[in-house]
């Protein structure tokens, strides 16, 4: 079951620019989270194209008008959904490639990663709704793959081809689909929602087997 999320989604103009916000930002940027928070919750419910304004509106306390003082359209909506949540994860995923450590040290970082921090949050969700409403709504998509797919690939690309140089890992195949090591992450997302019920799936055993396979089996420690 994925845990709500209890960060704050984005940062007030005045609390990024270092100066202490005034009563009105506060405000201000509380109904901003409010709305975004309460848009998951209806995209997640609902799907893109079912959810209304209005019963995002409703759901985070506030009057329609005050969603397009924040956002120009419900896609917008979603796109700051993803840019706030997303962005920092992949971040972090661009920061381990780029690290002069081990591959396989690497790999192990990114399954504990993946299960804390999308499979254990709200960015399951995010992903689950990329998923079922990418083909309807090909802009989502669009917008998905430049923010983050492409920025996780590209680095990944770039860390896998190291590795092989290194000898780290001996297909070469692995830096031309990087795809394949998400795979079972993936799966995992789509198990939970449709099979979970009838047979939960142990997320973290599951990618560390398939890291075993790709990579070779862990050494003991």
């Amino acid at each position: 079951m994925a845990v709500a999320i209890k960060r704050k989604i984005v940062s007030s103009p005045a609390e990024q620019r270092g100066k202490t916000p005034s009563a009105r930002a506060i405000r201000s940027a509380a109904r901003r989270e409010a709305i975004l928070h309460a848009a998951l919750d209806e995209f997640s419910a609902r799907g893109f194209a079912a959810t209304r304004l209005d019963d995002v509106a409703k759901r985070a306390g506030v009057a329609k008008g005050t969603i397009y003082l924040h956002f120009r359209d419900k896609e917008a909506l979603f796109q700051e959904i993803v840019r706030s949540l997303m962005g920092p994860f992949v971040g972090t995923l661009e920061g381990m490639f780029a690290a002069d450590i081990p591959l396989r040290t690497i790999v192990d970082q990114i399954v504990e990663l993946f299960v804390r921090e999308v499979f254990g949050t709200r960015r399951k969700d995010i992903i689950r709704l990329i998923m079922t409403e990418g083909l309807r709504f090909p802009k989502l998509a669009e917008f998905y793959y430049r923010e983050v797919l492409s920025r996780i690939l590209a680095g990944a690309r770039a860390r896998l081809a190291r590795g092989v140089a290194r000898g780290e890992i001996s297909h070469a195949a692995l830096a031309r689909f990087p795809q394949l090591i998400a795979a079972p992450a993936m799966l995992a997302i789509i198990w939970s929602g449709l099979f979970d019920r009838f047979e939960p799936l142990d997320v973290r055993e599951l990618l560390r087997a398939h890291m075993d396979i790709l990579f070779g089996e862990r050494k003991a420690v």
